[in-house]
């Protein structure tokens, strides 16, 4: 191997984690933990919620000190972090908050943005251009661009002060990819994102050449950005090399290994405590031994694990022939309607997914649903046995000194089963992993994580027979996730969900209500059976279109440019995509044809993941030269 190969194989370690402490009061988070981030790592990290997940982020990042260890970072690596709730200058515009970065390349693109509005300024514009194209900053402009209109920052002279904390979480998203750091720490990156958000966002991670290190509850996300999956249980560390599914896999089989050790040492607890009961009078060496290791013993047959199989009957009261229904209902503001004219009577057992961009609806439409909103037209009527429970953004409002359990008992002291069986309050939230100890708590002890989950519990131990959970699934773990979904598949009522958690989606829900353009449209299907058929509609666009340019292009003049209607960038950029969509066509039909050779399993996944990755790249690229085409048109 030559020295230029030998260089290209060596993995930059950005930093390590050195026997990392951290407690607060009596209540220990974590304690020796060690571990690395590599260049080209993707590592996600597991934990249950209120096991210190977002702490140990601020100390790797240094917003944190630990109680003991350290953070080693190498020399030089400029590291990006992203917070759940982001700290930003509330005086400075969306504009001046991107260019108060230390990004030397956003600037020169500033002033060049300035010179195109001064067109008879020449030498300014000339001396702009000249630093773009030595900087090579085209292309990072297009990344600029790209960015802001993904994240839907439109008006760039918005002050942070007006805006939502969605859009904060945005702003933030969007400075810190603008920033090109070497390492990437993202604390729930997907929350206040829509799905188109989130999608974009994890092509965007997912072929950038970044390292990273998140904390997210987003399944498909992990699975499809991450190589690396660190799950921090018990305060120990457990390492995956592979994404979600991988870990999923190995850490059912580590269970496995687990509870076997368990049973047979359990065995040999019977057996030495027999032995201990004899009180054998002749203390030979072994027999010390023996009594010594008698104590680890017992410690691996007590062991238990905390995860919940939720098989619950639920004796819930019975849906009437009528459940509910909606006639010509619309609503809006300002003469601006987010639905309208929507006809709709539920039946028994429905399990329905909202989705949506941001600011379409979706949130109003369950408020009229519940009749928290009068519509403007149109009427909707409840049925007589109808109990809604309804689970908002919102969040709970505990009184100031409530514990755990006086909380929920404050909606309910139990849930009734089949065959004259209940569940209690307290079996309700052990079953959402709050333990006897931990019902005892006072609620402003718990993170944010831990009160939605208490929130949950207050909803579900009222027993409804029409539930509607509004965005469920943010700032829960995955642990309990797991737990929500088969309670819901569980749950033999109504069931309306709106979330961006797609793997969430996929499996609790048959059907879509999708909101946009000012209408309701009934999808039958889950969220993937309704990305796979925008995808087909896509494509069949592109080609059409494709097929129109082509016959354009023949009966038009050579070298015909197009309408000056986009800026000098634009229309570079446009050409770029055009070569670029064509060499992505030739690549993926190649691809394509290999297919049909006698392939190894191990070369057809290879090929799959390259096929899927040129779809993705070729979807995004077409999408941005609709945008143009379509300017182009206007």
């Amino acid at each position: 191997m030559d020295l230029s190969t030998f260089a290209k194989n060596i993995t930059l370690n950005y930093l390590s984690v050195e026997e990392v402490s951290k407690s607060f009061g009596t209540l220990e988070l974590f304690e020796n933990l060690s571990f690395g981030i590599s260049q080209g790592q993707k590592i996600a990290l597991i934990a249950k919620n209120g096991t210190g997940k977002t702490t140990l982020l601020d100390i790797i990042a240094g917003k944190e000190a630990p109680d003991s260890g350290q953070v080693v970072y190498r020399k030089g690596v400029k590291v990006g972090f992203l917070p759940q709730e982001p700290d930003l200058e509330p005086t400075l515009s969306i504009e001046e908050t991107i260019l108060s970065s230390d990004n030397e390349i956003l600037g020169i693109i500033n002033a060049y943005e300035k010179a195109l509005q001064n067109p008879d300024e020449a030498e300014a514009y000339q001396k702009a251009f000249d630093q773009m194209e030595a900087k090579q900053a085209w292309d990072f402009e297009t990344t600029y661009r790209q960015i802001l209109t993904k994240l839907k920052l439109d008006d760039l002279s918005k002050k942070v002060s007006d805006l939502s904390g969605g859009q904060k979480k945005r702003l933030a998203l969007a400075n810190l990819l603008l920033g090109k750091p070497d390492l990437l720490i993202l604390d729930e990156p997907t929350n206040h994102l829509d799905l188109e958000m989130i999608e974009w966002l994890e092509e965007f991670l997912k072929s950038e050449n970044l390292t990273l290190f998140m904390v997210t509850h987003d399944r498909y996300f992990l699975d499809r950005v991450c190589n690396h999956i660190i799950e921090l249980e018990d305060k120990t560390l457990y390492n995956y090399k592979g994404n979600y599914s991988y870990y999923v896999e190995k850490r059912a089989e580590r269970i496995e290994v687990e509870q076997t050790t368990t049973a047979k040492a359990k065995q040999l607890y019977k057996k030495e405590l027999d032995w201990m009961r004899r009180q054998p009078k002749a203390r030979t060496t072994k027999s010390k031994s023996r009594i010594e290791s008698f104590g680890d013993i017992k410690d691996r047959a007590s062991k238990r694990r905390d995860d919940h199989q939720v098989e619950l009957e639920i004796n819930m009261e019975r849906l009437g022939s009528k459940v509910l229904e909606m006639h010509h209902v619309s609503k809006g503001f300002e003469d601006n309607y987010l639905f309208q004219d929507f006809d709709y009577i539920f039946k028994k057992n429905e399990r329905i997914g909202i989705i949506g961009k941001n600011g379409t609806g979706k949130s109003t439409f369950l408020n009229v649903l519940t009749g928290g909103l009068i519509p403007d037209q149109g009427k909707v009527v409840h049925g007589e046995t109808l109990k809604i429970g309804y689970y908002t953004q919102g969040g709970i409002q505990a009184k100031e000194g409530q514990k755990v359990i006086e909380v929920i008992r404050d909606y309910g002291d139990y849930i009734p089963l089949t065959k004259g069986r209940q569940i209690s309050a307290s079996q309700l939230l052990e079953k959402f992993l709050f333990d006897r100890k931990k019902q005892y708590d006072f609620v402003e002890k718990l993170s944010g994580g831990e009160k939605k989950r208490l929130y949950l519990c207050t909803v579900l131990i009222q027993n409804p027979n029409f539930l509607i959970l509004d965005e469920p699934t943010n700032d829960l773990d995955i642990v309990t996730l797991n737990v929500l979904e088969n309670f819901l598949l569980d749950f033999p009522g109504c069931l309306i969900v709106v979330s961006h958690d797609r793997y969430f989606m996929d499996k609790i829900v048959d059907h879509l209500f999708v909101f946009g353009e000012g209408k309701i449209t009934d999808f039958p299907g889950n969220y993937s059976d309704y990305r796979d058929l925008k995808a087909l509609e896509l494509e069949a666009k592109y080609e059409e279109s494709s097929q129109t340019s082509s016959e354009t292009s023949t009966k038009s003049k050579p070298n015909t440019e197009p309408k000056n209607k986009l800026s000098f960038n634009e229309q570079k950029t446009y050409k770029k995509l055009e070569k670029e969509i064509n060499t992505l066509e030739k690549k993926k039909e190649k691809l394509e044809a290999e297919f049909l050779k006698d392939l190894s399993p191990e070369e057809i996944k290879e090929k799959t993941m390259a096929l899927q990755k040129i779809q993705a790249e070729l979807e995004d690229k077409t999408e941005q030269w609709f945008e143009l085409s379509m300017k182009l048109e206007a």
